[in-house]
């Protein structure tokens, strides 16, 4: 399926700027010596002034380099000037890393490149702004991957990777960045650009000087000294740990020049660069080892009455060598178990399950790795129910029987007691990544919080040694109880890097003292057992104050030093690692935090603090700016095709709360702000069920639309557009006439000019016989309601019945089929078209109407079927938001009536399985299959995949994102480039697929499918495919 079509990114202009630029002489100064954008404006600074840590600071500036030469340029400058600089990647720090009062390098943007591979080496070079997770895709085909995983791979950079010392779930097998680290392209702060590698420290001892005016020289006589003088305190001080990424990396140092790694008296000073965090220099290039990806894993959930007991059992279960040791409190448990994705899991937990270990070994068979499990089981299962050092009640206990046989002596591999009550295993793919899901699922339910109270990251990852863990778990969690709050434990068990969010309200001076104490009574543990204070997200604005408790005076001070060797001026990411910085200072949400929308919401806000809960509900991880080649799902599309800050959810959910928090001068209800901050949200809803916060950007930015229509007004286009519904029977009373314009030389000009409807665009062919019209003219419905085994009420969504009905008669098919009593109610129409563009007092209407139309029928038994997507969710999920509390004087009940019996119909017919009473024969065809995003968004688009596949069709279903047509929103002049940027991305994947025929259940996708190349037809709806398989 080849496509033809230019990149529409060519013309488009993504980049909004806005409001005031301070400082012009500097940018002036930056423009000239860089090639790359220079954005001083208001609106970018916001944009960079958070990470996905609770800080926030406003920047100077941001520059997008698009060479080293550029960064070079930037820093010489900055340097001359008493500037300071922070590099920065995907900005998705958690210890506020990246956000300064500095100039901001975004090295995501331009310097991105995977440069080459070496498959032969296991070496791969790439761009500092390049993801992680296009690095693995790049090397995956050879069978090799970067070793540490983060979580956030597929959106965080190898720069970022390397500022952070990052690790992952899989550090007991792979450790940090810093052993990956193979030669660095760096700039000094100077500017200066040079390679850091393996070097001789004779070598450097050779150009060593502490007074050059140049800045090698002097960095190489520090390196030396500390070499020299600073080995018996790093020996003393330094936590023996797999995972540390406090402070400088001066242990690796020591352990490279004593010859633990390889040659004696060589070291590599690109990995001193891993962990500082940008206060060094700024990374550019990377050569990085690989590593194979294992042929298979194996997983074990051990179950456990008590969090401390599975904190007992860490350290044996480390003696059976796994790959990961991952822990589940019940806290987390008791949320996993409260959401529809999880519970059916943790339901299958034994009865008064507290805790689970998750336990993944990786093997070279699948038989390995099940008798893997089965040692382990053998050895850890079977606690005795009081006291387990009873020798006979432990020969009692059950252990549960496994896939495979244990060998022999595997129950002696430990001698501690036994803890464990039960254990579940899984080996294929699916249920692993089932049991890996509900462990990451820990983050998402944390952070979907809405009140005040927050669980923030602060204290969240101190590494402790394993055999302490249980030591620690009980004064962290004293601790707590001393400030009176709570915390869940979750996360890398086994390295000893527990992950505790304290819940805090930070607009509270009081929780802020509480969470000072905290951070600091919890440190002093830390340093009495022997950890680190920070084993994953390090230092930045967190962590940095308590790195001089961790090491001691005299390493405080070497850390200084050697920040001073190689910045002078302290110009590089000031304050991190080793400077001043106060944690209970700069926080996004402190005790001076305002907020004021400037107007009253118009729907229902069922969430905790109510609309501003969801405004200020982001907390910057990131998360909607990956690819879709590595990230997959719905979110964000607008970022994909722009790859602007400011068209991630992040980016519009930065720029809303200061509009509303008095940060930003606009108004959210501003013309310019409307226009170039919300209005290219297309609506998706992606970020609903992608964002791990669950940020709703769709339904905020319906009520900014509203709130600057009741204050601005409502203009013609989106009158019209927001009418369709009343429009389209008009259209279709006078078609073939009311199609005419569409034949009409330099019709589409005229349209564009008057309307603002993008001239290239084909407008929606209106029917002459409407799908009422055909069903009438039928005679109605064609079994009768005594003889069928379902009442159906066949729901007149706007584009079925005027521009579509082949879809709707061939709905009408496939239920008469299945012995369904089809009707088609009196309703004018969900009210999804006015909703798109906030024009919520005619959708509320139209929901009112339909609601108080189909309430009493459902009641009586029917149920409401609906061939277009985005009306289908419309009665399902929108309906709430207008309808329900105080948004409306409908009841509650008979909206939840409605949404509760309301189906797509390719659900409709895989929920109640009616496929299975049809006699189906599909021919021998493929489809690529398109999903809607506003059903992949409420978790409703699998159902045609598996009703086509019953059908006798091969399906390919597409990881696929917003079509880019989003209604009417494709069809705007303005969003033209943009709808074809984001429907690039879909022909891209549709060009891939092997599929013979492409399938999508959406009116718009339709429309933007048809004009991903110049031949290419309109797809047909999924239920017009099952209709077509009847035999």
């Amino acid at each position: 399926m080849a496509t033809n079509t230019p990149d529409p990114r060519d013309g488009g202009d993504f980049d909004y700027t806005g409001g005031t630029v301070e400082r012009p002489e500097l940018v002036d100064a930056l423009e000239d010596r860089v090639d790359g954008d220079v954005r001083f404006d208001e609106y970018s600074k916001r944009l960079y002034a958070t990470d996905a840590s609770a800080y926030e600071v406003t920047p100077i500036g941001v520059v997008m380099p698009e060479s080293t030469a550029d960064v070079a340029a930037v820093q010489e400058y900055c340097s001359e000037e008493g500037i300071p600089v922070l590099p920065r990647g995907g900005g998705t720090s958690l210890a506020g890393q990246t956000v300064n009062e500095a100039v901001v390098l975004d090295l995501t943007d331009s310097m991105d490149e995977v440069i080459s591979t070496d498959p032969d080496a296991a070496t791969a070079r790439a761009q500092a702004g390049a993801y992680v997770g296009d690095l693995n895709a790049a090397v995956e085909p050879d069978g090799l991957k970067f070793a540490p995983d983060p979580a956030w791979r597929d959106k965080s950079a190898i720069g970022g990777a390397i500022g952070n010392n990052s690790t992952g779930s899989h550090s007991l097998k792979y450790g940090k960045t810093d052993h990956y680290v193979e030669e660095l392209e760096v700039v000094l702060a100077d500017g200066t650009v040079t390679t850091f590698g393996e070097v001789a420290v004779e070598e450097l001892r050779e150009s060593a000087d502490p007074d050059a005016d140049d800045l090698l020289p002097r960095i190489h006589a520090e390196v030396v000294r500390i070499l020299d003088e600073e080995a018996e305190a790093i020996d003393d001080r330094f936590p023996e740990m797999k995972r540390n990424v406090s402070g400088y990396n001066l242990d690796r140092l020591l352990a490279e020049y004593r010859g633990e790694y390889r040659e004696e008296g060589v070291v590599n000073l690109g990995r001193l660069m891993a962990g500082s965090e940008g206060t060094l220099a700024t990374v550019t290039e990377a050569t990085v080892s690989l590593v194979e990806i294992p042929e298979t894993k194996a997983v074990a959930l051990l179950t456990y009455d008590d969090l401390l007991d599975a904190m007992e059992d860490v350290s044996p279960i480390l003696e059976h060598g796994p790959a990961a040791v991952e822990v589940m409190d019940d806290v987390l448990l008791g949320l996993a178990a409260d959401t529809p994705e999880f519970e059916d899991v943790v339901g299958m937990l034994p009865e008064g399950t507290d805790s689970v270990l998750l336990v993944e070994f990786y093997a070279e068979s699948d038989a390995e790795g099940k008798r893997k499990v089965a040692d382990l089981i053998a050895d850890r299962v079977g606690a005795a129910d009081e006291a387990v050092a009873d020798a006979d009640a432990v020969a009692d206990a059950v252990v549960p029987e496994t896939e495979a046989d244990p060998r022999e002596g595997a129950d002696e591999t430990t001698s501690q007691p036994r803890r464990a009550v039960d254990a579940m295993e899984a080996h294929d793919p699916e249920k692993r990544d089932r049991f890996w899901k509900m462990r990451k699922s820990g983050l998402p339910i944390l952070l979907s919080r809405t009140t005040d109270e927050k669980h923030i990251s602060f204290i969240e990852d101190c590494a402790i040694p394993p055999e302490h863990l249980p030591e620690y778990t009980r004064e962290f969690q004293e601790i707590l109880d001393d400030n009176d709050t709570f915390a869940t434990f979750y996360a890398h068990a086994g390295p000893g890097v527990l992950h505790v969010r304290p819940l805090i309200n930070t607009k509270d001076v009081d929780d802020v003292d509480a969470m000072v104490d905290i951070a600091d009574r919890v440190t002093d543990a830390v340093v009495r057992l022997g950890g680190s204070v920070s084993g994953e997200h390090g230092d930045g604005r967190a962590r940095t104050q308590w790195n001089r408790k961790l090491y001691g005076e005299d390493l405080w001070d070497a850390f200084r030093d050697l920040k001073t060797a190689f910045d002078p001026d302290w110009l590089l990411n000031p304050g991190n690692v080793c400077g001043d910085f106060d944690m209970g200072e700069n926080l996004r949400f402190g005790s001076e935090y305002e907020y004021d929308a400037g107007f009253d919401p118009a729907m229902e806000w069922a969430i905790d603090n109510g609309m501003q809960g969801m405004v200020e509900l982001c907390h910057g991880c990131g998360g909607c700016r990956g690819p879709q080649e590595t990230t997959g799902g719905v979110m964000c599309p607008t970022y994909r095709a722009s790859e602007e800050e400011i068209q991630a959810t992040r980016g519009r959910a930065n720029m809303l709360r200061g509009a509303m928090n008095g940060e930003l001068p606009d108004d959210p209800t501003d013309d310019e702000f409307v226009t170039e901050v919300m209005d290219l949200c297309v609506g998706c809803k992606g970020c609903k069920v992608d964002c791990p916060s669950g940020v709703d950007m769709a339904k905020l930015k319906a009520e900014v639309e509203h709130a600057h229509h009741e204050e601005h007004g409502i203009d013609l286009r989106t009158r019209l557009l927001g009418n369709f519904e009343r429009l389209a029977p008009l259209g279709s009373a006078l078609a073939p006439l009311s199609n005419l314009h569409a034949k009409l030389p330099g019709a589409g000009l005229v349209t564009e000019k008057v309307l603002g409807i993008a001239k290239e665009r084909d407008l929606p062919t209106f029917r002459s016989e409407s799908l009422t019209d055909w069903f009438e003219a039928r005679g109605g419905a064609g079994v009768p309601r005594a003889e069928a085994d379902r009442d159906v009420l066949l729901f007149p969504d706007v584009y079925t019945t005027y521009t579509n009905p082949g879809a709707g008669k061939a709905a009408v098919r496939v239920l008469e089929a299945a012995n369904c009593h089809v009707a088609i109610p009196d309703v004018d129409g969900s009210g999804r078209p006015p909703h798109s563009k906030g024009m919520l007092d005619e959708s509320r209407a139209a929901a009112r109407d339909a609601v108080e139309t189909l309430a009493p029928d459902v009641r009586d038994g029917w149920d409401v079927v609906v061939v277009e997507p985005t009306d289908a969710v419309m009665l399902q999920s929108d309906y709430h938001d207008l309808l329900d509390g105080d948004a409306s004087d409908v009841p509650d009940a008979d909206v939840a009536t409605v949404s509760g019996n309301t189906y797509g119909v390719m659900e409709y017919v895989d929920a109640h399985r009616l496929d299975e009473g049809i006699a189906l024969d599909a021919p021998t065809e493929s489809l690529t299959y398109h999903g809607h995003c506003h059903q992949k968004a409420t978790k409703k688009d699998h159902h045609a995949v598996g009703v086509l596949r019953r059908a006798g069709y091969g399906v390919d279903p597409l990881d696929s994102s917003c079509c880019g047509m989003a209604g009417s929103f494709g069809y705007e002049a303005e969003h033209y480039s943009m709808s074809k940027a984001i429907g690039r991305v879909l022909f891209d994947q549709v060009a891939e697929s092997d599929g013979d025929e492409v399938v999508a259940p959406g009116a718009s996708c339709r429309s933007q499918l048809k004009e991903r190349d110049g031949g290419a037809p309109e797809p047909p709806h999924p239920v017009e495919k099952l209709a077509a398989a009847l035999a």
